[in-house]
């Protein structure tokens, strides 16, 4: 009966319901993001045995290079137990990059056979600073149908949980951390893409190349992102304010264009009607 009166009165908000295709592609992604957790903490305990032994890398050796690897195959231990548990270390962390390794190349190949409106977006979100391909498929899979499911991008906004939370009452208005209340998979991703803003405006290579074949309109949005966002970082910086707050509002910012980018990649391959 609550149902039946909320419905009539219409309270109700429509839930979008991905298709079989949707939601595989998802889960892959998901299932990316997972073994990129599971590298992380095999790399963790590798590290920590190496900090517990007193095993330290030379000064300026980059984790993880070429270099370092062999730096870590010179290690050896006198005690047997110790050198079994260095060698399954490693072996997990070299299992772990391959396990990424082979869903990247999945994800690629995947991507190839999904509808033209999300590679349209995905080409679209890519002439964004801080979105290389995999960042825009994980936002792509994440909200598809933008356009239908979200009209404006304040709604976007609220959906990712990076909206501040509210305790007010009367005149008194007290404004706490944000909800949290979305989707956490989008409000990760946008949130390190969002720490590429605190440098100044500029074209690399890499986003150059990245922006080939995208429309202009596109890229005049990116370059607009990267211009108001970095002033906002600036002056949300020079106010003092904490530096995990102020990227998390940056990000905040940043779905704001990802929103029009993405109705702009949809509606460029939604065939006109003739009058």
């Amino acid at each position: 009966m609550k149902l039946t009166r909320c419905h009539r009165n219409g309270d109700l908000t429509a839930v979008w319901v991905p298709d079989e295709a949707s939601e595989a592609l998802r889960d892959l992604v998901r299932q990316r993001e997972a073994a990129k957790q599971d590298q992380l903490r095999a790399r963790h305990r590798l590290t920590k045995l190496l900090l517990r032994t007193g095993r330290r890398p030379p000064l300026g050796l980059k984790a993880w290079t070429e270099r370092y690897w062999r730096w870590l195959a010179q290690i050896h231990y006198t005690q047997p137990a110790q050198e079994v548990t260095r060698l399954d270390c490693m072996n997990e962390v070299e299992h772990m990059s391959a396990r990424v390794k082979r869903l990247e190349e999945a994800i690629l190949e995947v991507v190839k056979l999904a509808p033209q409106s999300m590679q349209a977006v995905i080409q679209g979100l890519q002439a964004l600073r801080g979105v290389a391909h995999l960042s825009a498929v994980t936002i792509a899979t994440e909200l598809v149908n933008i356009s239908s499911r979200f009209q404006s991008a304040r709604k976007l906004m609220g959906y990712s949980g990076a909206f501040p939370s509210e305790h007010s009452s009367g005149k008194r208005k007290q404004q706490g951390a944000i909800t949290k209340v979305g989707n956490a998979h989008l409000r990760r991703i946008v949130v390190e893409s969002a720490w590429c803003y605190r440098h100044r405006p500029s074209i690399g290579a890499k986003l150059r190349k990245r922006q080939q074949g995208v429309p202009a309109q596109i890229t005049e949005i990116a370059w607009k992102a990267q211009n108001r966002l970095h002033k906002r970082y600036m002056h949300l910086t020079m106010a003092g304010k904490d530096h995990r707050k102020v990227i998390t509002a940056i990000g905040r910012e940043l779905l704001g264009f990802i929103w029009a980018i993405s109705i702009k990649a949809e509606q460029a391959c939604t065939p006109q009607l003739a009058v």
